[in-house]
C-alpha cells in the first residue's frame, strides 16, 4: 500500500470537486489538519471515515486504497462489507471506552466509600451520605461494566440489584459491629430520637436494630443495642 500515493489520488479528488481541504474537511467532521495529512501521506483514514470518502466521491474502497481510478461503478459488495466492518470497529470501540468507563467508576467509588467511612467519624452523617452515594455510583459502573462485556440485560439487572443488597447488608452489618464491638452510633439510622427523660441519651433508629446512646461524644459515652 503506496500511502503517498493514496494521498495524490485523494487531492485530485478533492481538486476536481473544487473543495478547499477546510472544505472536505467540514464534510467529514474532522480537522483541515487532518485532510493535510492524508493527501500529504503521512496518515491514512480510518476505516469509517474511508467509507465516507468512497461515498463522497462516488468511487469504490479498492480504487481509494490503490490510489487510482479503476472503474466508473463502485463495487456494492466491498462497500456493504466496508461499512459492517467500520460498524463492528465502532461497536467494539465504544465496548472498550464503557469498560474502562465501568471500572473506573467502581475504582473510584470504592475509594471514596472507604475513606468516608474511615476520615468521618461515626457521629457525622457526612460518612454515610458519602457511602450511599459512592454505592450508587459503584451500581452505575457495575452495570456499565456488564454491558461492555455484552451479559444479558436481565442478567445485568439481577447482578446490580444482588449488589445494591450486598452493600445494603453490608452498611447494617457495620453498624451493629461498630455498635457491639466499638462502642460506636450506627451511621446508617435513618432517625434519631433524643430522650425527654434523660437529657444526655439518644436513640438510633435503623431498619434492623435500634441503638441507645448515652453521653453521646463525651468520654463518657456508652452505645448499646435495644428492642
Amino acid at each position: 500500500m503506496d500511502s503517498q500515493k493514496i494521498g495524490s489520488f485523494l487531492k485530485q479528488l478533492r481538486n476536481e470537486k473544487k473543495l478547499t481541504q477546510e472544505d472536505l474537511a467540514e464534510q467529514l467532521n474532522v480537522s483541515s489538519r487532518t485532510v493535510s495529512r492524508w493527501e500529504t501521506g503521512r496518515n491514512l483514514p480510518d476505516l469509517s471515515l474511508l467509507v465516507e470518502l468512497a461515498e463522497f466521491y462516488d468511487i469504490s474502497i479498492p480504487e481509494i486504497i490503490d490510489g487510482e481510478r479503476k472503474s466508473e461503478t463502485m463495487n456494492e459488495e466491498t462497500k456493504a462489507t466496508a461499512v459492517k466492518m467500520a460498524d463492528y470497529s465502532k461497536k467494539e470501540k465504544n465496548h472498550l471506552t464503557m469498560k474502562v468507563i465501568g471500572i473506573s467508576l467502581i475504582v473510584f467509588s470504592l475509594f471514596v466509600m472507604i475513606s468516608a467511612l474511615m476520615v468521618f467519624p461515626a457521629e457525622s452523617s457526612w460518612g454515610s451520605i458519602y457511602a450511599i452515594l459512592s454505592g450508587i455510583v459503584l451500581l452505575i459502573g457495575l452495570a456499565l461494566y456488564l454491558k461492555s462485556i455484552s451479559i444479558k440485560r436481565i442478567y445485568r439487572l439481577m447482578a446490580v440489584i444482588v449488589c445494591a443488597a450486598c452493600l445494603f447488608g453490608i452498611f447494617n452489618v457495620s453498624d451493629y459491629v461498630a455498635v457491639t464491638q466499638f462502642n460506636q452510633v450506627p451511621r446508617f439510622a435513618y432517625e434519631k430520637e433524643w430522650s425527654s427523660s434523660h437529657e444526655n441519651e439518644v436513640i438510633y433508629k435503623t431498619l434492623f436494630f435500634n441503638a441507645k446512646a448515652t453521653h453521646n461524644g463525651s468520654s463518657q459515652q456508652k452505645v448499646e443495642i435495644i428492642k
